[in-house]
């Protein structure tokens, strides 16, 4: 048996367990074994990305669920792949051409500049992918898949031309939002909206054939070059009398007519008069649409007034229109008044720029018969969201949805397979290249220039990557998927168009549950950012960084000084290497349902300790099982085992039943944070504090040695007396078994440990191909967990007084028994409360028999519990240990209370750190009242 090392190292335990792992191909799954699947695919990053904390969960929980069924027998496939990002890798490259050459990709041309992209792709696209293996994700790396591969280019393909021939793909001019930096159509999920405060104007048009003036009011004065009418409500008394009139257009020379439209128009909003500009508002569109209207884009695609404008204004920028014909219209007198407004205002998420709507020939999507069959889905059952309220807001946006625009005016990305008659002009829609015009013959034939939204080869993910639209044995067996984890962040992007896409192309769900966490967040419970300078990289937190590096890479990475800043006050010393293990613990732990993950180092280091609690009661075990032989033990249990067994071992075990199951119907509800704590309170606590103590008597015991020498298999056993032969293997099952359901959460430091715990002969050679632990329901015993409760119970009151009265280990103990029959049962329980408080004194008498005086009473939960002293010192001296723990607490009650009674640390102290002092105050004034309760018996 080899002695694991003193320290654990995790550095050198992951990186050589993970290759083992991965030549042994225990990531891989077989599509013709004969066992149930369990599939998970992986939100494909992005090829440009990084690994970040939010990667990092995904990973871990995934990761959980993966080992968890595989090491239930399930057929576990996990897949991986990458997301070719098309608008973000092409920025990327384009950046880099600008930096180290000069050069744009126009002047490149199409082809040369992919070829560019390809490269880059080839040379840093692997990333991320080795930065997941880190974290000891064990994905089935033989399938993973390119977003832009052969494969799934044939899939997209095929997906558009099958919908385009079902009418389901259209190409239309209509308003769309455009990014003018990144100059690419955007759906609308891609926009991101904040609340800013802006001003509304509201401006005068004369009417025409008269004096009269309509007001109208707008937060966007700039666009009024670009109304093509003014709307009023039609039961309006003021206005409707205008309708079908027309009004001069200010600062042009144009009229545009005067239209009635209950769907626009407000009358209690403004001044009941509303400028219509089709080209560059979705509302103002409809109402051209209904209206028959002339639709102008006053703006071109790189954000300037265009020649639709007056002369005047051609060339400006949206900031630079908006001021001067602000100012024109106050110089002719027709600017009423401005007055501040509160807006949503739309921005690229990409970019942050401000995104226009402009109107813009695009192919679509029509989503709405694609909708309805992913509503009814979720509806029947057949697909079902943890949390449960996600649900809801599936349901909202599904029945608001809207057309999808896919293309996207990008060279990276795939190609849109239409063809452009150069006789005709119409398109031809196919899946390979066409030889003549489906429409009039014609040869001379172009392709798009577009490419389609990257979302929606990502739509296609769940069955693309298995061979679809061919009929493969992978595709077969692994689809439908089982889970969809992800982050709610992308429940539109990508969850609902796989809904909506798989029920179409598959007629089956994609994934028959979809587990959304929640966002890893600072300790503080804000966002991380850059900007901020609160990012943790899970590498750091893996490997350890020092506050130089940690400064350097914020400063390449263009953080502004606030945050070089702040990295200093929160990383004085750095980032100590936790190891991967105890960063995925940390991520379990704190991923409940529907609340934001707030990661702090603190929380990381703890997790390392549990690492190494384990490692530390690993290497007692294995120091402590010379001679053991696990097949006679597994024999002797058969047997008769459990008349061996004493009151601790039945205890243990009783309580390893309850916490497998505890982790198994958790992992069943996907509370991961549940399983995770079941699994460190029975490790840290049940095993290392309390068994691995309770049984040290009967380890070191050789007082049968000399028996179990002479008798039949004495050789074999090494000398075991029977008492220490039982010790040693219910200590064995119990670490061996807690490894293996701590296993999906710290894979890395469980499979060191476990190839050192001896085992039956025959055993699997790693425990990632082991059984996760069942409960067995004969094992658990509830007469030896409530005895053993009764004897920690009054061991943790026993140590409390003796730190709260600052006493000795001679000072005796009483136990107050409140019959016979529990008298008996603690008289034979009283070893164990003597080893487990360093031998103290402890008789167990009747309650009725304890005197009222010369004692100071300690109440456990079940028990009375009375220390005993004897003599007039030993009173005074406890009577001074008292008085000078309350005055300790009475300095501390007055120092808390003064904080919770000064109105500006009230006013400027988080929340949190209130609650916090309040606490700190109840427990000093709970305590007092217990100790002068105590010193009034003296």
């Amino acid at each position: 048996m080899t002695e694991l090392p003193k320290a654990y190292d995790p550095t050198q335990v992951e990186q050589r367990w993970y290759r083992a792992w991965i030549e042994q191909g225990y990531f891989h799954a077989d599509a013709a074994a004969p066992k149930a699947p369990y599939t998970i695919v992986i939100p494909p990053p992005n090829v440009t990305g990084s690994l970040h904390m939010g990667h990092a969960l995904f990973a871990t929980l995934q990761d959980i669920l993966v080992r968890w069924r595989r090491m239930q027998a399930y057929n576990a496939m996990w897949l991986p792949g990458t997301d070719h990002a098309g608008i973000a890798t092409q920025m990327v490259v384009e950046r880099t051409l600008q930096r180290e050459e000069g050069k744009s990709r126009h002047d490149l041309g199409r082809e040369e500049f992919l070829k560019r992209v390809w490269q880059w792709k080839e040379k840093n696209g692997g990333r991320i992918v080795e930065q997941l293996k880190v974290l000891g994700a064990s994905c089935d790396w033989e399938r993973a898949r390119f977003t832009l591969d052969e494969g799934l280019s044939v899939a997209v393909r095929e997906a558009f031309v099958r919908l385009h021939e079902e009418g389901l793909i259209y190409r239309a001019r209509r308003l769309i939002n455009w990014c003018s930096r990144c100059r690419t159509a955007l759906s609308d999920l891609e926009v991101e909206h904040e609340d800013v405060t802006g001003s509304l104007w509201h401006i005068a048009y004369p009417v025409e054939g008269s004096d009269a003036m309509l007001t109208v009011a707008t937060t966007r004065p700039e666009t009024l070059l670009g109304d093509t009418a003014v709307a009023v409500h039609p039961e309006d008394d003021r206005f409707k009398h205008l309708i079908g009139g027309r009004a001069r257009l200010p600062l042009t020379d144009r009229t545009v007519p005067i239209v009635g439209d209950a769907v626009l128009v407000d009358r209690e909003f403004g001044t009941g008069a509303v400028k219509v500009t089709p080209g560059h508002d979705f509302n103002d569109f409809e109402v051209g649409v209904r209206h028959r209207l002339d639709m102008i884009s006053v703006f071109d695609l790189t954000g300037r007034l265009n020649d639709n404008a007056p002369a005047a204004y051609r060339g400006l920028t949206v900031e630079e229109a908006r001021a001067k014909v602000v100012a024109d219209l106050e110089a002719k007198g027709l600017l009423v008044k401005v007055e501040p407004h509160q807006l949503a205002l739309g921005r690229c998420q990409r970019c942050e720029t401000v995104v226009e709507p402009t109107l813009s020939l695009q192919w679509f999507v029509k989503m709405q018969p694609l909708a309805e069959p992913a509503i009814e889905a979720v509806e029947s059952g057949k697909t079902r969201f943890v949390p449960e309220m996600w649900t809801k807001t599936y349901m909202h946006w599904m029945r608001n949805i809207k057309d999808w625009c896919i293309s996207r005016q990008l060279w990276w990305g795939h190609r849109i397979p239409a063809w452009y008659c150069g006789t005709c002009g119409e398109p031809t829609v196919a899946r390979e290249t066409p030889a003549a015009c489906a429409h009039c013959g014609g040869t001379q034939l172009t392709q798009d220039e577009d490419v389609l939204d990257t979302w929606f080869s990502s739509s296609l993910w769940p069955f693309s990557t298995l061979g679809w639209p061919k009929e493969t044995r992978e595709l077969r067996t692994f689809y439908p998927t089982s889970v969809m984890e992800t982050g709610y962040d992308i429940l539109f992007f990508w969850v609902a168009r796989m809904m909506m896409m798989g029920l179409h192309f598959m007629k089956k769900v994609p994934f028959r549950t979809v587990f959304l966490h929640a966002m890893v967040v600072d300790e503080k419970g804000e966002k991380m950012s850059k900007v901020k300078g609160n990012v943790i990289d899970p590498l750091d937190v893996v490997y350890g960084s020092t506050l130089d590096a940690l400064v350097k890479k914020a400063e390449e990475g263009a953080a502004p000084k606030q945050a070089i800043a702040n990295i200093k006050k929160q990383f004085p010393e750095g980032i100590p290497a936790s190891g991967a293990d105890a960063l995925r613990f940390t991520l379990a732990a704190l991923a409940a349902q529907g609340r934001n993950i707030r990661l702090a180092l603190g929380r990381v280091e703890g997790y390392r300790h549990f690492a190494n609690k384990l490692w530390n009661a690993a290497r007692f075990a294995l120091m402590n099982l010379e001679g053991f032989d696990a097949d006679r033990f597994a024999d002797e249990q058969a047997a008769d085992g459990r008349e061996l067994l004493s009151l601790a071992d039945r205890w243990i075990l009783s309580r390893l039943q309850r916490t497998a199951k505890e982790v198994d119907e958790a992992l069943e509800a996907f509370k991961f944070n549940d399983a995770a704590q079941a699994i460190y309170r029975f490790v840290w606590s049940e095993l290392c504090d309390w068994y691995i103590e309770l049984a040290k008597p009967a380890l070191q015991d050789k007082s049968e040695e000399g028996e179990a020498q002479s008798a039949p298999g004495a050789a074999r056993l090494g000398g075991l007396g029977p008492q220490r032969r039982t010790a040693q293997g219910v200590l064995a099952t119990s670490l061996e078994t807690a490894c293996r359901l701590l296993h999906p959460f710290m894979p890395f430091i469980t499979e060191e440990i476990w190839q050192q715990i001896p085992k039956p002969l025959g055993a699997p050679q790693s425990i990632m191909i082991t059984m996760f632990p069942t409960a067995d329901p004969g094992l658990i015993d509830e007469a030896a967990e409530a005895r053993l409760d009764e004897v920690q119970d009054i061991v943790t009151a026993m140590r409390n007084a003796r730190m709260e009265y600052e006493l000795g280990n001679d000072v005796p103990f009483r136990v107050l028994a409140a019959n016979e029959e529990q008298r008996r049962l603690l008289d034979e329980d009283k070893a164990l409360v003597q080893a487990m408080t360093r031998g103290s004194a402890l008789q167990v008498v009747p309650a009725s028999s304890e005197p009222q005086e010369g004692v100071v009473h300690v109440t456990p939960r079940r028990n009375s519990l009375a220390l005993v002293f004897s003599g007039q010192a030993d009173r005074e001296a406890l009577v001074a240990a008292i008085d000078k723990k309350l005055a300790k607490l009475d300095k501390e009650r007055a120092q808390v209370g003064g904080k919770l009674a000064n109105e500006a640390f009230m006013a400027k102290a988080p929340e949190e750190v209130v609650a916090e002092n309040r606490r700190r105050l109840a427990e000093c004034e709970e305590r007092m009242e217990k100790l002068r309760a105590s010193r009034a018996t003296m």
